[in-house]
């Protein structure tokens, strides 16, 4: 009995040799006080009954404390261990505890996601694109590795977010591992890790079939019909008109829908759309058939009955806000059509491709698509308008009509 009270008061006083605590004396001891072991490790215990490791330590002359966590999550070797690390690591002038507090100001993968997309948010296209970004990793990677330091993760964590998905939503899944990347590289840029294991894992993943699904469109003989069953919707007249006039310029959405009048002159029957609001990010003149300036008039009207300031030609309920992309989207589907609003753009495309004369950079100018080659791109320097005038013009005519057939000198 003496001994052991003299090896106790041995462990509280500290002048017991290295490894004086064992994992049983840890475990069962109750009283309060400080136990030390070796290299300055000691076990502190809390009146409460709460136990937790320290070690006392010399760092650079000054003598520190750094906690080694509680007793219920590190065992007594693991705190040997790390106790035996941090006095190597001060006896050759380095400092453990600056090091720790550099560790536990990593961020979390969540954490980084979300300064990330505050970063970049300013510099996306529009709103929607900036929520995508957020939403896909709430969606399918923080439940995985949010938690997880940025510094922590590795290729089979990345891994174990995109399998599932790789291959029922390979789309998505690819935006997620472009995403978690984007993460990645700014961690790397932080001097938090070395690598981004999001480009690593090509090899673990089955191969996806190639190419995206393409947007459902409508064959354009059947748009006729739709038009007619548009202009006979219960719906808001700006909504009917927006997506009218989508359609009749083969314009995206988005263009249409942030469309202001200091861009449309109704006298000249054109619509110059900014840079900034083109997907190429190059400023794009529309020419507006007879019927596009009559549905822009019927707009100017309407936003004027609603008292509309903004200056925006399709305002939304909300003030200052434009009608809303899935806005269009219901209306297409409360018509009964499964077709995408973007379809549209490829209607146009097949109508000019089997039912006009018109070539191929004539169509590519309406769609504002960017020219690929770069020595044809070079020499590219008209726009085409005149020849897209007249294409857009019968392009309005098959849209009122049932008489698909055009052939345009």
């Amino acid at each position: 009995m003496a001994d052991a009270q003299t090896k106790a008061a041995m462990r509280k006083s500290g002048q017991h040799p290295e490894k004086a605590l064992s994992a049983a004396f840890v475990r069962s001891v109750k009283d309060p006080g400080k136990y030390f072991d070796g290299h300055g490790l000691f076990l502190k215990v809390e009146a409460s009954g709460a136990k937790r490791w320290v070690q006392r330590i010399v760092i650079r002359g000054k003598r520190r404390e750094i906690g080694l966590g509680p007793v219920s999550l590190t065992p007594l070797a693991e705190a040997r261990a790390a106790a035996l690390e941090n006095r190597k690591q001060a006896r050759s002038g380095g400092d453990p505890l600056s090091d720790k507090r550099a560790a536990n100001a990593i961020l979390t993968f969540e954490e980084a996601a979300r300064k990330v997309h505050e970063i970049h948010r300013p510099s996306w296209r529009n709103p929607k694109h900036a929520a995508q970004f957020i939403t896909t990793l709430e969606t399918y990677a923080f439940a995985r590795i949010g938690r997880f330091r940025v510094s922590e993760i590795t290729t089979a964590d990345v891994l174990a977010v995109l399998t599932p998905i790789w291959l029922t939503k390979p789309e998505t899944a690819r935006r997620v591992r472009q995403r978690i990347g984007t993460v990645m590289k700014w961690a790397v840029a932080q001097g938090w890790r070395q690598d981004d294991p999001a480009d690593a894992i090509s090899a673990a993943l089955p191969r996806q079939e190639k190419g995206q699904e393409p947007r459902k469109s409508l064959p354009y003989a059947d748009l006729p019909r739709f038009m007619a069953d548009l202009r006979a919707a219960k719906a808001g007249e700006l909504t009917k008109l927006a997506l009218e006039l989508a359609i009749l310029t083969a314009c995206r959405s988005g263009e249409v829908r942030l469309a202001r009048w200091e861009e449309i002159d109704l006298d000249r029957a054109e619509w110059s759309i900014p840079a900034e609001r083109m997907k190429a990010k190059k400023p794009h003149r529309v020419p507006l058939s007879a019927r596009a300036v009559e549905l822009l008039l019927k707009a100017k009207v309407s936003g004027a009955q609603m008292g509309d300031t903004s200056g925006l030609v399709f305002p939304g309920t909300k003030a200052g806000k434009p009608i809303s992309d899935m806005t269009l989207t219901k209306l297409v589907k409360a018509m009964g059509y499964d077709v995408h609003v973007h379809g549209f753009r490829s209607t146009f495309k097949v109508w000019a491709q089997e039912r006009t004369n018109m070539p191929r950079e004539v169509t590519e100018a309406v769609l504002a698509h960017t020219i690929q080659n770069k020595a044809e791109a070079a020499y590219a320097r008209s726009d085409l308008f005149e020849k897209r005038r007249r294409l857009m013009a019968s392009w309005a005519e098959v849209a009122m009509s049932r008489n698909t057939v055009t052939r345009i000198a």
